[in-house]
């Protein structure tokens, strides 16, 4: 089974440095429910491993980040897409918990969801470092967008070893399949 992680804001949606808060302010960076789609037909399982620490900080509700990615999901039906499951991380950085990446409880999650004994080279794709970080250190292919917050993730540099480097998720996956 191939399965694919993505980030969801400033990978397959538009960023947002006050957050994403609502359904009308989701909007889909051009050519990403696309290359969801590509990845279905290819045979791929596609994860989405987000932060969403706007619960936490109290800016929106569990039923509000439910309404958003209801948007979101229905976004890629009428593009002939599909995501497969959505994992999330309410909780701000202070929580200190171990599922926010960079740390790896949430890759963890979906690697025993899926039944996968690792995630060696699995494509995890995302816009900051942590997205990155979270996946390479359980063995998964860092792949960063230049899209949402990649071009300023690329200019700090540290990126972890062997990250590929690509324009937006649509040519992500142009190189996969």
């Amino acid at each position: 089974m191939d399965i694919i992680i993505l980030d969801r804001d400033g990978v397959i949606n538009f960023d947002s440095d006050q957050f994403i808060k609502k359904p009308e302010e989701w909007k889909p960076i051009p050519g990403s429910l696309e290359a969801i789609a590509r990845l279905n037909q290819a045979g791929y399982r596609v994860v989405v491993a987000t932060n969403q620490s706007g619960i936490g900080r109290g800016l929106f509700d569990m039923a509000m980040l439910n309404a958003i990615h209801d948007k979101m999901n229905k976004a890629c039906a009428l593009a002939g897409a599909h995501i497969d499951a959505i994992f999330f991380c309410p909780h701000t950085n202070e929580c200190n918990c171990t599922c926010r990446k960079p740390k790896s409880g949430m890759l963890e999650e979906i690697a025993a969801r899926y039944n996968l004994a690792n995630l060696d080279d699995v494509p995890v794709v995302g816009d900051s470092l942590r997205d990155l970080q979270s996946g390479a250190a359980l063995g998964a292919q860092p792949y960063l967008v230049l899209t949402g917050k990649g071009t300023k993730t690329q200019a700090a540099g540290g990126l972890p070893e062997g990250t590929q480097v690509f324009a937006d998720l649509a040519a992500v996956v142009a190189e996969l399949v």
